[in-house]
């Protein structure tokens, strides 16, 4: 796992909720240097747990994977390329990859904690959303990936797995390991979640970051119907509704918020929303709470 790139030197100035990490902690790190709590998560090639470093007693998250597993399965470069990214990008509502240290069997991601965990498992414990925590959260995302996509990132796998909840609720894209940084912002690579895909990357055809507006699109009525619109008994039924656009809105479904998602779920990607206008959709300003996090930039 040579050649993974370095985090930028800014990458250490910020901390979780504002607050900012020593300065003299910018060193090599090793295991030695954190005090290991209690788990957070397990995944496929390795755990995430909860950390503090020893020298001054920031909170962390500690994602650790396994050397031989990201080997066998052939991800090396996806890994080397989400955190060259992530490292990369200092946004309010994405995770902040602090920095990272190898020892001969492991890969320690070092990455801010956020307390409410993942949005999916609120979803999972409350069911749909109301309104108002959506909006906000379309607002927030809409705001993130303007910010992506101006770097030339194209995240391509927004889901409720992938994100993350900040200590006051607010969203945090946590998972980089589908995104790409593409100067031409244009792709032709199968990836991301099945109920999530936008027909151009089903039908295999050359895409842009707009793929990331359908999956704002699908999260919009996840979250306020409690399953993705598309969502069949087979994976080809799945598919044929992607490919048609077949949305049926439950009559619970605020008209407000139907026509926002069915701005978004379009088969043609030059039709989708732009995100400048989903921050100005009349459903998201009247129920977002309408205060995006320090230091984000509107879309423009």
């Amino acid at each position: 796992m040579e050649g993974l790139p370095r985090a930028p030197s800014s990458a250490w100035a910020s901390g979780v909720e504002g607050r900012r990490l020593d300065v003299r902690c910018w060193k090599p790190f090793t295991i030695n240097d954190l005090e290991i709590g209690r788990p957070l998560g397990k995944g496929r090639f390795g755990n995430v747990c909860l950390a503090r470093l020893k020298e001054n007693h920031f909170i962390v998250a500690l994602k650790v994977l396994f050397k031989s597993q990201i080997e066998k399965a052939g991800l090396e470069h996806q890994l080397r390329r989400e955190v060259e990214i992530q490292a990369h990008l200092r946004h309010p509502n994405i995770l902040h990859l602090y920095n990272y240290f190898l020892d001969p069997g492991r890969i320690y991601l070092i990455l801010e904690y956020a307390p409410r965990g993942e949005l999916y498992n609120l979803l999972q414990r409350s069911g749909p959303l109301d309104e108002q925590r959506t909006a906000t959260i379309m607002e927030e995302l809409a705001d993130a990936l303007t910010y992506c996509h101006n770097k030339k990132v194209i995240h391509r796998d927004i889901k409720p797995e992938n994100l993350l909840l900040g200590l006051m609720g607010e969203v945090k894209i946590a998972d980089f390991g589908w995104s790409v940084h593409a100067p031409s912002l244009r792709r032709q690579t199968m990836c991301g979640t099945l109920d999530y895909l936008p027909p151009e990357i089903v039908e295999g055809r050359t895409y842009n970051e707009k793929v990331d507006l359908w999956c704002l699109g699908v999260l919009c009525y996840e979250l306020l119907v409690g399953r993705p619109p598309f969502e069949s008994p087979s994976q080809s039924e799945t598919q044929r509704r992607i490919l048609k656009v077949d949305v049926t809105f439950p009559p619970s479904m605020p008209e407000g918020a139907q026509d926002f998602v069915s701005k978004l779920l379009r088969y043609q990607p030059s039709e989708r929303l732009p995100l400048a206008q989903v921050l100005e959709h009349p459903w998201v300003k009247a129920h977002s709470w309408g205060v995006l996090p320090p230091g984000a930039q509107k879309a423009s």
